[in-house]
């Protein structure tokens, strides 16, 4: 025998508690002679005797007791290591790498944690502020298990999107304009506008709604961050085009929220490798949509 077997640490410590091979051979169902050979095989490795066999209960020498006290803590480092695997094969325990914009993490994800906290609190989660082109290619080279996606995104290899859910874009004021109830590109297009970063896919879809209606809309500033944008137009700086989720119930009074017409919408997918999905990649995702 050249490495040691847990089946013979197992072995070991079952005669030890049991007090005689013969118990031990039917506690494991094991023939007793298997039992006899995996000791004898064990003391040889060692170079030294583990136990006295005598009339009485069989009893460990000094070298077993020190041996045998490893051998418990080897034993339940390797049952606890099968244990998280089968935890995480389960979908109770893992970690589940999600890239996302900032605007998603601070108000998509966050009541979807709160579920998944509450009913898998065994799950660990690592949030990564990314671009929507960012995150699908991150997935593409197994750097991400999911990300929140701005849609539609260009097909890439590795990687498969499906909708999660479209929400309105709303156009964001100072209260202290006079404005009608319903804003157009022509009359936004006149004001000073604060948009998203360039880089962004609410950015391309923003000028694309202005370029549809034949206005071009040159912004004041660009921004990757939309409570950032909220504060600039609270403190009277500009308009900006935002979705919904920016709308919190406890808005700033500074701030009057309009809708567009016509109506332009954003809508958002979750993109997850194209190979099989762990269960608590699974889990997040259902979180994320819990009324699917």
């Amino acid at each position: 025998m050249r490495e040691l077997s847990l089946d013979h640490l197992r072995t070991l410590v079952a005669i030890t508690d049991l007090g005689s091979l013969a118990n031990a051979a039917r506690a494991l169902h094991l023939a007793p002679p298997t039992v006899t050979v995996q000791m004898a095989e064990l003391e040889s490795r060692l170079g030294g005797r583990l136990l006295v066999r005598g009339r009485g209960p069989v009893q460990p020498t000094a070298l077993g007791e020190r041996f045998i006290a490893r051998a418990r803590r080897l034993l339940a480092d390797a049952d606890e290591a099968v244990e998280d695997v089968r935890r995480q094969l389960a979908g109770q325990t893992g970690r589940v790498r999600i890239g996302a914009s900032t605007g998603a993490i601070a108000h998509l994800l966050p009541p979807a944690l709160e579920r998944l906290a509450r009913d898998h609190p065994g799950i660990d989660i690592d949030l990564q502020v990314l671009t929507s082109g960012d995150s699908m290619a991150r997935l593409a080279a197994g750097r991400l298990d999911l990300a929140v996606v701005a849609l539609p995104q260009a097909p890439l290899r590795g990687v498969r999107v499906a909708p999660l859910k479209r929400e309105a874009v709303f156009a964001f004021l100072p209260a202290a304009w006079k404005a009608p109830q319903r804003l157009t590109p022509q009359w936004l297009a006149e004001r000073p506008l604060i948009m998203n970063d360039a880089a962004t896919h609410l950015h391309r879809l923003t000028a694309e709604w202005f370029s549809a209606a034949g206005v071009h809309c040159r912004p004041r500033i660009e921004l990757n961050y939309n409570d950032a944008i909220r504060t600039l137009v609270a403190a009277g700086y500009g308009a900006a085009l935002l979705p919904e989720e920016a709308h919190e119930p406890a808005h700033d009074p500074r701030i009057a929220v309009r809708p567009l017409r016509p109506l332009l919408w954003r809508q958002l997918g979750v993109a997850v490798g194209d190979g099989d999905v762990d269960a608590a990649t699974r889990l997040v995702i259902g979180a994320l949509k819990p009324d699917r």
